[in-house]
C-alpha cells in the first residue's frame, strides 16, 4: 500500500477533524516523512488540538503539524528533510518556529529534552551564522567599490563576489570545524577567506587601504589579473605564506590578534584549500562547483541553508528584538552635532573586544614562574618547582588534544595558544595568591599548599575557563543570555578529571587577588561556583558525600554539615584557597599535628584545648559550601516564590524550613539531582497540605522564565538508579515517600521550628556599573570607567557612552573640542536657573551648588569650597570626579548590589 493511499484511509477515521487532513498528507508527501512519523505526528496533533487553547492551533494548522512532524522526527530518529526544508515548507522563519515550539510546549509534555538540545543547537548555529553574515556584509561594503571602473569584467559583480566569498566560507568552515557554533575561530576563518580573495582582486576594485596592499604585491611581481583569466600567474604556496599585509590590514580593522588569525590561516584555511586543489590552481572553482559541495554538506546535517542569507531569504530574517539588539550605527539628535565615534557593539566586535582586553592583561606576563614565584618555592620545606613545570607540561599534552577533538584537528594549535594564556594567568594569579597569604600568616613556607596537586589543577582550571569562556562566546552571549557550546564549563573539570567540589574552593580568591578580570570575567566565574552548589557538586563521584560522612561521624553523632543556627550570621569573606584546600578532616581520636612555620594555617587549625585527645576539627570547605548553598536556594526560592505566591506571604519561612530540612538532613536526595528540583517539589508539598490551590504546570512555568534555568531540570528528574522521569514523578515515587511525616506536621498544630532566613551578604565580586543621573533634569550621568573597550594605541577608550548618543566626557582621558566644553556648560547652567525657577516657588528651596547622588541615600557631593575665578563647568567636573572616585572605591568595598539581586 502506498503511503498516500494509506495515509487516505487513516483520515478517514478522523472525519470530524475535516479538511486539515489534506494539508497535512501533503505537508508529509512533501517533506518525505515515513510512516511511523506521520502516524505520531497526528495524534500529537490530536492532543494540542483537544487541550486547552485549541482554537489558537486551529488558525495555524500547517505551523503546527510542522511543529509535530518536527518533534516526531527527532524523537524517533527518522529525519528526512532539513530544517530549511521544513520552514520554507510551512512559510514560518527560524525566530518564529523557535517562538511557536516553546507555545507548543506549555504543559512540558510535548518537547523532549532530545528535541530540546536539537533546538538549542540550531540556534546557536542560526545566532552564528546571522552574526557572522551581517559582519561579512559590512565588511565587504568597506572593501569593495559599489561601481568599479568599466574596466572590471561584469563576472565580477558584487553580487558575485559576495556569493562566492559567503560560499567558499561556508564550505571551509563545515570541513574545518566541528564545531560550528564557535564564534571566534568561524570569524577568524571568514578573515582568512576575505583575504584570499582580497588578493585576487584586481586594485581596481578595492577601497583604501586594501587598493594600496594589492598593488604593493603586484608590484613585488604577483601578477593581478580576473579570476578567471586565462593568462593569470599561478598562485603558490609559498606566495599565500608572504602575502601579508592584506591579513594584517583586516586584523587592525576588527581588533583581532594577528597570531591567531596566522595560525588559523596556515594550520586551518590552507589545508581546506589543498583538499579542494586550490591552491596550485588558478584561484578558486566556478561558484557552482563549490556549491554542490556546500549543499552535500548541508544535506548531511539536515540544518540550515546559510546560502540563503545571500538572498534575504524570508526563512533566515530576525524577529523585531534581534535586529535591535543588532544596531549598527549609533543615532544621532542633530545633524551638526559633533559625533563621537562609537564602534557598534554587535556580537563579534563585543567578542573581539573581551578577548583583546584579555591578551592586553596577559601581555606583560610570563608563560613560566617569575624570580618571584621562584623565591616561594625556594622557600618550601619540599621545592615544588619541577612537579609544577612538569604538570603543566603533561596537562598541556591533554588539554591540546580534548580541544582538537572538540574543534577539529586542524585547531590543535589554537588550543596551544589559548592553553599558553592560562598558563599566564595561573602563574600569575598564583604570585598574587602567595602574597597575599604571606601577608596574612606572616610565613615564606607554603610547602603544603605548594606541593598539592589538587589545588595547582584546580588553579590551571580556573585561569583556563577564564580564557575559554572569553573565546567560547557565541552570538546570543551579546545580550547578556547565557549559551552554553562544546567548550563551556564544566568542559576543563572533564579535561583535567577534576571534581567540581575540589575547583568551587579557587573560585572566591581567584577572583579577589586578580583585580583586571573584567565584570564579565567575574559574572562568568560566579555562574560556574552556582552550578556547582545546584548540581555539579552533587555527582554521585564527589567528595562531597565522603566529607558530609565524615561531618556527621565526629563524636556525639549530632552534627551536621552546616547547622540551621547560622543562617543568620552573616558570611564572613575572609577564607582564602589555603584554608580550603588545607583544611582538615582528620579521623577521630588522632593528635593534631603540623609545621608551625607552613602555610597550613587556617580558621579551622587552631590550637586545641590542652587534652590527650583531639575532637576531628571540622571541615572549613564543607561548613562554607553549605552556607553559600543555604544562600543561593534561599535567592532561588524567593524569586520564584515572589511570581507566585506573592499573596501568601505566610507560606514562604514554611517552604524555605521544609527545603532547608532537606538539604541539611536528607541530602542524598541531591545525589545526581538539582538544587531547583528540591526547591519545586518543597513549594508544592507546602501548597497542598495548606490547601493552597498551586499545580506544578503553574511552578515549571513560571521556573522557566528565571534566569539560567534548563527544561531539563523539570522534564528529566532522577527516580532511581539509571531511571529518569518527570518533577511530578519524582515528587510522587521518591521526595514525598521520603519526607510525607515531615510534609504532614506544617498541616498540625505543632509546626516543625522554623529555619532562619539566611543572612543576606553583600557579593565579595559585584560592584555597580550602572550610569548614575544628576537629578534636577540637567542630564548629566557618572558611571565607573567601564568595558567594552576599543584598544589602539596601548591604550583604552571607551566605545559607549551614557545616555546614549549624548556627550561623553572620560575623566583622565582628553576632553575633545571647546564646543563640547561650551554645550556641557550651557546644560549645567541651563539646570541651575530650572532650579532658580522652582524655587522661586517652593517653600523649602534647594541647595544650587550640590550635585544629589541616589547612592545609599542622600549622598552630596559639596561645592562650596571652589575658587571664585572657576566655571560653572569646573566646579561640577570637580565634583563629578570626586563622586566618581568614591564610586570605584565602594565597587572594590562593598558592591552595589547582592547575590540576592542579581541572578547570573
Amino acid at each position: 500500500m502506498s503511503l498516500l493511499s494509506w495515509g487516505a484511509q487513516n483520515w478517514t477515521r478522523h472525519s470530524r477533524l475535516g479538511v486539515g487532513e489534506a494539508g497535512f498528507v501533503a505537508l508529509c508527501d512533501a517533506l518525505k516523512v515515513p510512516g511511523s512519523v506521520r502516524e505520531k505526528a497526528w495524534k500529537t496533533y490530536e492532543g494540542l488540538a483537544a487541550a486547552e487553547g485549541a482554537p489558537a492551533y486551529d488558525k495555524k494548522k500547517k505551523e503546527t503539524w510542522g511543529v509535530c512532524i518536527f518533534i516526531v522526527a527527532i524523537d524517533l530518529d527518522e529525519v528526512t528533510f532539513t530544517f530549511t526544508e521544513l520552514l520554507k515548507s510551512i512559510s514560518i522563519s527560524v525566530c518564529t518556529f523557535f517562538q511557536f515550539l516553546k507555545e507548543v510546549d506549555v504543559n512540558m509534555d510535548t518537547v523532549s529534552t532530545k528535541v530540546d538540545s536539537t533546538v538549542s543547537r540550531l540556534k546557536k548555529k542560526y545566532d552564528v551564522l546571522f552574526a557572522l553574515y551581517h559582519k561579512f556584509e559590512r565588511t565587504c561594503g568597506l572593501i569593495y567599490l559599489e561601481q568599479p571602473s568599466s574596466e572590471i569584467s561584469a563576472e565580477l559583480s558584487s553580487v558575485l563576489v559576495l556569493k562566492n566569498y559567503w560560499i567558499t566560507f561556508l564550505l571551509a568552515k563545515g570541513k574545518v570545524l566541528q564545531m560550528e557554533d564557535d564564534l571566534v575561530i568561524s570569524f577568524q576563518l571568514l578573515l582568512c577567506v576575505l583575504d584570499y580573495f582580497i588578493k585576487l582582486s584586481p586594485p581596481a576594485m578595492l577601497k583604501e587601504p586594501y587598493k594600496s596592499a594589492v598593488t604593493a604585491v603586484t608590484v613585488n611581481g604577483s601578477t593581478r589579473t580576473p579570476r578567471r583569466g586565462q593568462n593569470r600567474s599561478t598562485r603558490t604556496s609559498k606566495q599565500v605564506d608572504t602575502d601579508t599585509k592584506v591579513i594584517e590590514i583586516l586584523c587592525k580593522e576588527h581588533d583581532c590578534n594577528l597570531d591567531e588569525v596566522k595560525n588559523v590561516y596556515f594550520t586551518s584555511f590552507i589545508p581546506f584549500l589543498n583538499s579542494m586543489g586550490i591552491v596550485a590552481s588558478n584561484g578558486l572553482p566556478e561558484v557552482e562547483v563549490l556549491s554542490k559541495e556546500y549543499n552535500e554538506l548541508y544535506l548531511k546535517n539536515k540544518d540550515i541553508d546559510a546560502r540563503l542569507f545571500l538572498d534575504h531569504d524570508e526563512t533566515l530574517q530576525p524577529d523585531v528584538i534581534a535586529c535591535s539588539q543588532l544596531e549598527r550605527t549609533p543615532r544621532k539628535n542633530n545633524p551638526d552635532e559633533e559625533i563621537n565615534v562609537i564602534l557598534p557593539q554587535t556580537p563579534v566586535r563585543a567578542a573581539m573586544n573581551t578577548i583583546q582586553q584579555l591578551i592586553m592583561i596577559l601581555n606583560s606576563a610570563a608563560d613560566k614562574p617569575s624570580d618571584t614565584l621562584i623565591a616561594y618555592f625556594n622557600n618550601c620545606t619540599v621545592n615544588p618547582k619541577d612537579s609544577i613545570l612538569k604538570r603543566v607540561e603533561s596537562l598541556g599534552h591533554i588539554f591540546k588534544k580534548k580541544f582538537a577533538e572538540a574543534v577539529g584537528q586542524g585547531c590543535a594549535e589554537i588550543g596551544s595558544q589559548r592553553y599558553i594564556l592560562g598558563v599566564r594567568l595561573y602563574y600569575r594569579v598564583m604570585e598574587s595568591m602567595l602574597k597575599s597569604e604571606e601577608e596574612r600568616l606572616s610565613v615564606h613556607n607554603f610547602s603544603k599548599l605548594l606541593n598539592d596537586n589538587i589545588f595547582h589543577t584546580s588553579l590551571l582550571a580556573c585561569a583556563l575557563e577564564v580564557v575559554m569562556s572569553t573565546y567560547v562566546r557565541t552570538a546570543s552571549q551579546s545580550d547578556g543570555s547565557s549559551a552554553e557550546t562544546d567548550l563551556s564549563f564544566p568542559w576543563i573539570l572533564n579535561v583535567f578529571d577534576l571534581k567540581a567540589f575540589d575547583f568551587y574552593k579557587v573560585i572566591e580568591s581567584f577572583i579577589k587577588v586578580e583585580p583586571s578580570l573584567t565584570r564579565d570575567m567575574i559574572k562568568h566565574l560566579e555562574r560556574c561556583e552556582h552550578r556547582i552548589m545546584e548540581s555539579l557538586a552533587w555527582q554521585s563521584d564527589s567528595p562531597l558525600f565522603d566529607l558530609i560522612k565524615q561531618s556527621k561521624e565526629r563524636e556525639g553523632q549530632t552534627d551536621q554539615p552546616e547547622p540551621a543556627s547560622t543562617l543568620n550570621v552573616p558570611l564572613q569573606h575572609n577564607h582564602t584557597a589555603a584554608d580550603l584546600y588545607l583544611s582538615p578532616v582528620r579521623s577521630p581520636k588522632k593528635k593534631a599535628s603540623g609545621h608551625p612555620h607552613s602555610a597550613t594555617s587556617n580558621p579551622d587549625a587552631q590550637p586545641a584545648a590542652s587534652s590527650q585527645s583531639q575532637k576531628p576539627q571540622k571541615s572549613t570547605s564543607l561548613s562554607l559550601f553549605y552556607k553559600k548553598v543555604y544562600l543561593l536556594a534561599y535567592n532561588r526560592l524567593h524569586t520564584l516564590f515572589f511570581r507566585l505566591l506573592s499573596e501568601h506571604p505566610d507560606l514562604e519561612p514554611l517552604i524555605w524550613t521544609l527545603f532547608q530540612h532537606t538539604l541539611q538532613n536528607e541530602y542524598e536526595l541531591m545525589r545526581d539531582r538539582h538544587l531547583d528540583q528540591i526547591m519545586m517539589c518543597s513549594m508544592y508539598g507546602i501548597c497542598k497540605v495548606k490547601n493552597v490551590d498551586l499545580r506544578f504546570k503553574i511552578i515549571v512555568s513560571a521556573y522557566k522564565e528565571l534566569p539560567n534555568t534548563n527544561q531539563e531540570t523539570f522534564k528529566r528528574v532522577l527516580i532511581r538508579e539509571e531511571q529518569y522521569d518527570s518533577i511530578i514523578v519524582f515528587y510522587n515515587l521518591v521526595f514525598m515517600q521520603k519526607l510525607k511525616t515531615n510534609i504532614l506536621q506544617y498541616a498540625s498544630n505543632r509546626p516543625p521550628t522554623l529555619s532562619p532566613i539566611p543572612h543576606i551578604p553583600r557579593s565579595p565580586y559585584q560592584f555597580s556599573t550602572s550610569p548614575r543621573r544628576v537629578p534636577a533634569g540637567n542630564n548629566i550621568y557618572i558611571s565607573p570607567l567601564k568595558s567594552p573597550y576599543k584598544f589602539s594605541d596601548g591604550f583604552q577608550s571607551p566605545t559607549k557612552m551614557t545616555p546614549r548618543s549624548r556627550i561623553l566626557v572620560s575623566i583622565g582621558e582628553s576632553f575633545g573640542t571647546s564646543e563640547k566644553f561650551q554645550k556641557i556648560n550651557q546644560m549645567v547652567c541651563n539646570s541651575e536657573r530650572q532650579l532658580k525657577r522652582g524655587a522661586e516657588v517652593s517653600d523649602a528651596p534647594k541647595p544650587l551648588k550640590r550635585l544629589r547622588f541616589d547612592i545609599e541615600g542622600q549622598d552630596e557631593a559639596d561645592g562650596s569650597k571652589h575658587l571664585p575665578q572657576e566655571s560653572k563647568f569646573q566646579q561640577k567636573l570637580a565634583e563629578m570626579t570626586s563622586t566618581r572616585t568614591r564610586m570605584q572605591k565602594q565597587k572594590l568595598n562593598d558592591g552595589n548590589d547582592t547575590s540576592a539581586s542579581e541572578e547570573k
